[in-house]
């Protein structure tokens, strides 16, 4: 009798494996969890010692327009002013978004809706290597092609918010028509056929019908592409020109945070005025790309009722 409880009440083999299962799945993602909150952990404290530690005015960082760690101005603080990059920043990214948008539409309209069987033989290898190119080689091509492209059309030096534009337009397309596809063919068959019968002409219904059903799964890719954008660093140090100036135009040498970020983070030591602000632009970056990811299960969320 007590054989056959023990039998009974023993765990098989295969209820052993899923527990096995659960603690390393449960495992792997606390060991997520514990990244992320280290990351967020170190970049904040280093950011934030600009604040605590340097005693910076917090709005004197965030709306100066003189970015000069190394001196001090009449007041006796640095000349850490970060206006000028973060203005950099949502320039290039918003500028871009709105350039990649109709590109990424128009492309993934063609492969899902008009000619998938060519889209699928041709557009989608071209988005696929267009995603596997370095940034470095991007940046390259900017500055051999985009920046005197730019500077014989528009004057100037060529380096500036418009160029970093056209680079980063580039990169961000493959990624936003890719997500954007998805959308397209997330919208269920029988949409098509009602708008149809409906005697709708095949535009119609595209227009009318599929894009306003994919709209969240369209925001959802320009906002990631956004994303992408705003945290992109080599390429567009590359063609923006590095000058730490309030842009005045589209074509005058400015920056990002992303640029001074590589190009200063390596010549400073740990610890000082110049490194510390260093790391609070780093911190900017860390809660917009955080901002970024809230829109993106904003987004999917309002999707998600309709």
């Amino acid at each position: 009798m007590e054989n056959v409880k023990e039998v009974l009440t023993k765990k098989s083999k295969r209820a052993r494996m899923e527990q096995r299962g659960k603690l390393v799945s449960f495992l792997c993602i606390a060991l997520i969890v514990l990244v992320v909150i280290s990351i967020f952990y170190f970049v904040a404290s280093r950011g934030l010692a600009t604040f605590f530690v340097d005693k910076v005015n917090v709005f004197d960082f965030l709306f100066g327009t003189q970015w000069n760690p190394s001196a001090v101005g009449p007041d006796g603080q640095p000349l850490v002013g970060a206006l000028p990059m973060i203005l950099g920043s949502f320039f290039v990214t918003f500028l871009s978004a709105i350039v990649a948008t109709p590109f990424a539409i128009g492309a993934a309209v063609f492969m899902v809706e008009i000619s998938p069987r060519n889209g699928e033989k041709i557009l989608q290898p071209v988005i696929e290597l267009l995603v596997g190119i370095p940034s470095v080689v991007y940046g390259f091509i900017g500055l051999s092609v985009v920046v005197p492209a730019v500077r014989s059309v528009f004057g100037g030096t060529g380096f500036g918010i418009l160029a970093g534009t056209f680079v980063l337009f580039i990169m961000i397309l493959p990624t936003v028509t890719t997500m954007t596809v998805d959308a397209l063919r997330a919208v269920p068959r029988h949409y098509r056929e009602a708008s149809l019968a409906l005697g709708a002409t095949r535009w119609q219904t595209i227009y009318k019908v599929v894009l306003r059903a994919a709209v969240p799964g369209i925001l959802t890719a320009v906002v990631f592409g956004m994303a992408r954008a705003f945290g992109e660093a080599l390429a567009i140090q590359m063609v923006i020109g590095n000058a730490a100036l309030m842009p005045t135009s589209l074509v005058t040498p400015a920056s990002t945070l992303t640029s001074i970020l590589t190009m200063g983070i390596g010549n400073t030591i740990m610890g000082t005025v110049q490194n510390n602000v260093l790391w609070s632009l780093a911190l900017i970056l860390l809660l917009m790309s955080l901002l970024f990811n809230i829109v993106i299960r904003f987004i999917g969320k309002k999707g998600a009722l309709k």
